[in-house]
């Protein structure tokens, strides 16, 4: 531990002290000069669900907007020129392990978002004041009239000296949104509180983080503490999130939610993620770049162990899948394909995280959900990922779930067997001769150890499955690379009509099966 740590903790040890001799406000106000503090109020967990319990019963009221003719001019540019004043950071000058910087209202963000600081039991807003944001006296925020808060969101800052010249390791901003950077350096996909209703014929209802409360940490091998109130039309919830800086990041969450109307579609722990194009699918010359994703597929652990990789699309219209199960044991959104070259792209998809659930106690019977949106650009996030209790939902349904949010770049307990590394399409038939109509050619590529282990000479078995159509020209080969392990699947479908085909495959040798299951959506074109 360095020297500036050891004063951090000692700053932060102090500063409970005094919280606890009731002189917390002049702890708050040590800790970050620049800040202006309310009225301490009593804070518990329990106090917070005690007030979801009494929202629950109540008429919804929307966040606080600023003059929306103001905020809807503060556009991308002029949002960025809006920087948070880092000397002011909450925690900037100790108290704390980890920084935290605040976000502006904008265009993207309309909405207002409290930020509280805990010391001792006791809650403190943070006051928001326009000089702790730079822009100068001619930018457009500058309009904006006194007001009692216009934050938007928050940065955790990574600890020590040099957190200024450091990217934040987590962020908080729009609606119910979060994300983390992931072991490689960079932030990708995001995760939110809870989803309401993405892939149906109705608008998706977008539920708020209208609070957040910060407990200082002292310890590197204690999480930051972060509580939330989630709010909106149809729900309102109490989140707890306990998060921990390792080589990437992981998110203990606590989450309980209480529904004031039923959900057409209720998604526990959504993921949302960003696929233009891959090199399964791509339309002709529709950018330079050879792929375009945020992550390439979805990995799922069932409760009966089996693990699968689904390869993401970008369909012509709404599409959503059920992956029926019981106790999942883990699912999540992730970046396969790692080298620069299949992206030549300077914004480094390649080194997008991944993101995957592991789901704490009993979540019961329900179903994973992939919702796949049309987009033509890669502005758009257009997948979801989640988990939808099979109970129907109703006005007052309780929901009090755990589960552990990985950030890195893999799945954090990843198959035995071998993967899926690549899915190719063709067109079917036999080089040299007419390509038949409605034939379309599959090479799926698979890599791992029960691979690399066959005896010589030994060729894996593919095992196919499709919901309709007729497979042919069916072999599997070794990928000519000299990669040891690297193997891939070779057959032709034969399907008529437009209507999307459900389609498994896996290797086996004799009774022993060597790879994870393919799933994948075939849409016939």
């Amino acid at each position: 531990m360095s020297l500036d740590r050891r004063q951090f903790v000692k700053l932060g040890l102090a500063l409970q002290a005094a919280a606890a001799l009731g002189v917390g406000e002049a702890a708050a106000q040590t800790a970050s000069p620049d800040l202006k503090f309310g009225p301490a109020e009593p804070f518990s967990r329990d106090a917070l669900k005690a007030k979801v319990r009494e929202l629950a019963k109540a008429a919804y009221v929307a966040p606080p907007r600023p003059d929306p003719n103001i905020v809807k001019q503060i556009d991308y540019d002029a949002h960025g020129k809006l920087k948070y004043r880092q000397d002011s950071a909450l925690f900037a000058k100790g108290g704390s392990l980890y920084p935290v910087t605040f976000q502006h209202v904008g265009m993207y963000f309309p909405k207002t978002v409290a930020m509280h600081v805990v010391e001792g039991g006791k809650s403190r807003e943070i006051l928001y004041d326009p000089k702790l944001f730079m822009g100068g006296p001619d930018h457009v925020a500058a309009k904006l009239p006194a007001q009692p808060s216009a934050f938007a969101g928050f940065w955790v800052q990574e600890p020590g000296p040099n957190w200024k010249k450091l990217e934040p390791w987590a962020t908080f901003l729009g609606a119910s949104y979060f994300r983390a950077i992931g072991e490689l350096g960079q932030v990708g996909l995001s995760a939110r509180g809870l989803a309401m209703g993405p892939g149906t014929a109705n608008p998706e209802e977008f539920p708020d983080f209208t609070n957040f409360w910060f407990e200082p940490v002292t310890k590197e091998s204690d999480p930051f503490i972060v509580h939330a109130l989630l709010d909106g039309p149809s729900v309102v919830g109490a989140y707890r999130f306990a998060m921990s800086r390792t080589k990437g990041v992981i998110m203990d969450i606590d989450a309980y939610v209480i529904l004031r109307k039923p959900a057409e579609r209720l998604g526990i722990a959504p993921l949302t993620s960003m696929f233009w194009y891959s090199e399964t699918v791509k339309p002709t010359a529709v950018d330079w770049r050879p792929e375009i994703h945020d992550s390439d597929g979805l990995a799922v652990w069932t409760g009966a162990g089996e693990h699968f990789w689904r390869p993401l699309n970008n369909p012509s219209r709404v599409m959503v899948s059920s992956f029926v199960d019981d106790n999942p044991r883990g699912f999540g959104l992730s970046q396969r394909d790692r080298q620069f070259d299949h992206y030549l792209d300077g914004v480094r998809y390649h080194l997008r995280p991944s993101a995957w659930v592991e789901p704490k106690g009993n979540w019961g019977k329900g179903a994973i959900q992939l919702t796949e949106i049309p987009t033509d650009d890669e502005i758009h996030d257009n997948i979801v990922a989640m988990w939808v209790p099979q109970e129907p939902t109703k006005a007052g349904s309780t929901y009090d779930l755990s589960y552990r949010l990985h950030w890195f770049a893999d799945e954090p307990f990843p198959s035995p067997l071998g993967r899926v590394v690549a899915t190719r399409l063709g067109n079917g038939g036999q080089p040299g001769q007419p390509r038949p109509q409605g034939v379309r050619k599959f090479m799926v590529e698979f890599a791992g150890p029960p691979l690399a282990n066959l005896p010589f000479g030994t060729k894996p078995e593919p095992v196919l499955w499709a919901s309709r159509g007729k497979f042919s020209y069916i072999m599997t080969e070794a990928v000519p690379n000299d990669v040891k392990g690297h193997w891939r699947a070779q057959f032709d479908l034969t399907v008529e009509g437009k209507e999307p085909v459900e389609m498994r495959a896996f290797l086996k040798n004799g009774d022993k099966v060597l790879t994870e299951t393919w799933l994948y959506q075939y849409h016939p074109f």
